[in-house]
C-alpha cells in the first residue's frame, strides 16, 4: 500500500507538471483524485495504528498472561492449582486428594495459619483416585470459623500401616491479579499462585 501511495502521489505530482496550462485537467477529475489519494493516504494511516494496537497487546500478552490466556479473566473465577491451603471462602474451603492405591484408613486434619489444628476426622473416601474435600467451617469442638487460610493434610496408611503417598490441590476464587512482576501472580483470598500453575478454571 505504500509503494501504492508513492506511485500514486508520482503521477499526480506530473500530472500537474506536464499539463497544458490552457487546458489544464478538468477540476472534477483533479478533485477525484485529491479524494483517492487522501483515501489511500487514511488506510494507511489506520494499518499502522492497528500494528501498533497488536504489538501493544503482544507486550501486554507476555507480561500478563497466564497459561495462554489473560490472567485478569481468572478474576473472581474459582481455580484449582496444586498445594494445601486455601481460604474459607463464602463458609466453605474445598480441597481434592489423589491416591494412587486404595487406602484401609484415611485421617484429615486442617489446621490454621497459626499450625493449631481445627478438625480432624477420619474419611470414607478410601478408594484409589480422586477425592473432594469440603469443610464447612465448624471445627471439631463445634467452633465456628468465618476466615482465614486453612491447610489440610492427609493421612492414608494400607492395611500393613504404611502410609500411601498422596497429592493434594486446593479450589477458591481469584480475589485479585497483580502482574506488577512481569509474572501474573493470582491471590485465593489470601493464597498466592502463579497463573501458570493453575490446573483449571470454572
Amino acid at each position: 500500500m505504500s509503494d501504492s501511495y508513492e506511485t500514486f502521489l508520482t503521477l499526480l505530482l506530473k500530472q500537474l507538471e506536464v499539463q497544458d496550462p490552457t487546458n489544464p485537467v478538468d477540476t472534477t477529475t483533479f478533485t477525484t483524485q485529491i479524494v483517492q489519494l487522501s483515501s489511500l493516504e487514511q488506510q494507511m494511516s489506520t494499518n499502522d495504528k492497528l500494528d501498533e494496537l497488536n504489538s501493544t497487546v503482544s507486550e501486554l500478552s507476555s507480561s500478563t498472561l497466564g497459561s495462554g490466556s489473560s490472567a485478569i479473566s481468572y478474576y473472581g473465577k474459582t481455580v484449582e492449582a496444586e498445594g494445601a491451603t486455601t481460604p474459607l471462602q463464602d463458609g466453605e474451603a474445598t480441597w481434592e486428594y489423589d491416591m494412587d492405591t486404595a487406602a484401609s484408613s484415611v485421617k484429615l486434619t486442617i489446621t490454621d495459619s497459626s499450625g493449631n489444628t481445627v478438625y480432624s476426622d477420619t474419611s470414607s473416601s478410601t478408594a484409589a483416585g480422586t477425592h473432594e474435600v469440603t469443610w464447612d467451617g465448624v471445627g471439631t469442638d463445634g467452633q465456628s470459623y468465618s476466615s482465614g487460610t486453612y491447610t489440610l493434610s492427609v493421612t492414608a496408611l494400607d492395611a500393613s500401616g504404611k502410609a500411601i503417598d498422596t497429592t493434594t490441590r486446593f479450589k477458591g476464587t481469584v480475589t485479585s491479579v497483580d502482574s506488577s512482576s512481569g509474572t501474573a501472580v493470582l491471590s485465593v483470598g489470601g493464597v498466592s499462585v502463579s497463573a501458570d500453575d493453575v490446573l483449571s478454571v470454572s
